[in-house]
């Protein structure tokens, strides 16, 4: 969808304001089916539920997301089991969305 995979994601420390409303808007379209929300204390994230075959299939699909976020330096949140995975992206030094969060989406996306 862009060229967001390619890049590297760049640690955050709480040095950059958050993404607002038209900017998460903007980044939305530059990857496949992730969702903006907000939790409980109205800080943004993003998420995108993976369904797979069986659980194996989506306990495989987990160490892979592991996989990037180490290489990264960027770690979402993930809960999974019998054929699905749920990821959860956020800037917490922010408390909202950066340009590493659309990143990592579009490197979980390359793997599926």
């Amino acid at each position: 969808m862009s060229d967001l995979s390619k890049k590297k994601c760049i640690p955050c420390q709480g040095n950059i304001p958050a993404f607002d409303e038209a900017k998460i808007r903007s980044y939305l379209r530059k990857v496949d089916g992730w969702k903006a929300l907000k939790d409980g204390r109205h800080h943004d994230y993003i998420e995108k539920k993976f369904r797979f075959k069986n659980f194996v299939e989506s306990e495989k699909f987990v160490g892979k997301i592991g996989k990037i976020a180490e290489r990264e330096g960027h770690h979402p949140e993930i809960s999974f089991g019998w054929g699905y995975v749920i990821v959860r992206i956020s800037t917490h030094a922010i408390k909202g969305l950066a340009d590493s969060d659309f990143i990592l989406a579009a490197k979980i996306d390359q793997i599926q």
